[in-house]
């Protein structure tokens, strides 16, 4: 088992760690949320365990933009403390779990387990417009059936347009998505890749709404 631990907590990650090996699972531990993005990205994990000692917003976004592109691996949530309410938080926005601090290694590893079980054989739909399909588990695009390379952000605008089912997402709902708000945005970013999936796809395929954002054409 392979798993991604996101958390600023340096004594907690190493004991996680050390646990998890002796129990033959591999850890790859974060501290930041960019290092998270580009950790799904490259790998795939049988689970994100995010420790809530990291500030929270860092924590729900990652957990939000995963859930937001589909991305049904599972998430459990430790914390030292937390009020009702944020743990209500936390589930509604697609967390699997939440265990709170201090637990035994032996208690988190059998939730653990419960919840990859829980997930094994969720079925993620393909998003579908026109002749355009994105496999969200893949993370491919393809065009008539012809395979369409696209970079991160390139792939995160379409999926986010496709997801608006024809209808206005604004510029900053899709810089957004692009960026989870880890990063500073110049000002013609969103419109440089716009440009490319267009060039990709069919200058078509996306319309401009001046001065609101963008929308998928209608498909013929």
């Amino acid at each position: 088992m392979r798993i991604l631990l996101l958390g600023s907590d340096i004594s907690f990650a190493d004991k996680v760690f050390d646990s998890a090996l002796k129990n033959g699972w591999r850890i790859n531990h974060v501290k930041d949320l960019i290092a998270a993005r580009l950790a799904l990205l490259e790998t795939s994990y049988s689970i994100v365990l995010i420790d809530n000692d990291l500030s929270s917003k860092f924590g729900l976004n990652l957990l939000r933009n995963m859930r937001a592109q589909y991305d049904v691996t599972p998430v459990l949530i430790t914390a030292e403390s937390c009020k009702v309410s944020e743990r209500i938080t936390w589930i509604d926005s697609g967390a699997d779990d939440y265990l709170l601090k201090p637990f035994e290694f032996d208690e988190l590893w059998a939730r653990v387990r419960a919840v990859t079980r829980r997930s094994e054989g969720r079925m993620v739909p393909l998003i579908t417009w026109g002749d355009i399909e994105i496999d969200v588990v893949k993370r491919s695009v393809t065009r008539a059936g012809k395979p369409v390379r696209l970079s991160d952000h390139e792939y995160r605008i379409l999926l986010t347009l496709m997801q608006g089912k024809g209808h206005v997402v604004g510029h900053e709902h899709l810089e957004a998505m692009m960026y989870d708000g880890a990063a500073t945005i110049e000002s013609n970013t969103l419109a440089v890749h716009i440009c490319q999936v267009r060039r990709k796809l069919g200058a078509g395929i996306i319309t401009t709404a001046y001065g609101q954002g963008y929308l998928m054409a209608n498909p013929c």
